[in-house]
C-alpha cells in the first residue's frame, strides 16, 4: 500500500467515528505497514485532528456508561488496553457524578435478581455483588444498589 492509499483508508474510518493511536496502530500492522511509515501516518492523523485521544476517550466514556452499562472499573481496564494515558482519562472519568454509576447500577440488579438461584439470600447477594463487580461497579457500589432494592422490595 502507498503512503496515499493508506491517509485515505484511515482518514475515511477516522471520518465515521472515533478511534484511537492504539486502533490505527494495530490496523496498519494488520496491514503490514512498515514502523516507520506508521508513525509518518500517525503523526499526519494526530497534526490534522483525525485522531484525537481526548475526544476518543470522552466518547468512549459516555458510550459505555451509557449503553453498555458498564461501570468505572471495567471502562478504565479497557482504556488501558487501548494503552490511553491515565492523565487522559482518569479526568474524564472522575467527570461522572456516582448518581448515574448508581442508577445505572440499580436496575442491572433488579434484573438480575429474578434470575439468581441460590441457597439462602447470603448466596443470592454474593452473586449479585460478583455480577456488579464483573460489569465494572465497586463493591461499595453494589452493597448500596442492594441495600436499597432490600429497603423498598425482597429480592
Amino acid at each position: 500500500m502507498t503512503y496515499e492509499q493508506i491517509l485515505n483508508k484511515l482518514t475515511t474510518l477516522c471520518s465515521r467515528s472515533e478511534h484511537c493511536l492504539y486502533d490505527m496502530r494495530t490496523k496498519m500492522q494488520r496491514w503490514g505497514i512498515e514502523p516507520d511509515l506508521q508513525q509518518e501516518v500517525l503523526e499526519y492523523l494526530v497534526s490534522e485532528g483525525y485522531v484525537n485521544e481526548e475526544r476518543y476517550t470522552r466518547a468512549f466514556i459516555k458510550d459505555k456508561a451509557k449503553y453498555n452499562r458498564w461501570g468505572r472499573r471495567k471502562i478504565e481496564s479497557a482504556l488501558l488496553m487501548k494503552h490511553i494515558s491515565r492523565e487522559i482519562y482518569v479526568p474524564l472519568l472522575d467527570e461522572i457524578e456516582e448518581d448515574i454509576y448508581m442508577t445505572t447500577l440499580l436496575p442491572l440488579l433488579k434484573a438480575k435478581s429474578s434470575s439468581v438461584k441460590g441457597k439462602s439470600d447470603y448466596e443470592i447477594r454474593a452473586k449479585l455483588i460478583r455480577y456488579a463487580m464483573q460489569r465494572g461497579f465497586s463493591y461499595e457500589q453494589a452493597e448500596r444498589c442492594l441495600n436499597n432494592i432490600n429497603t423498598h422490595e425482597e429480592l
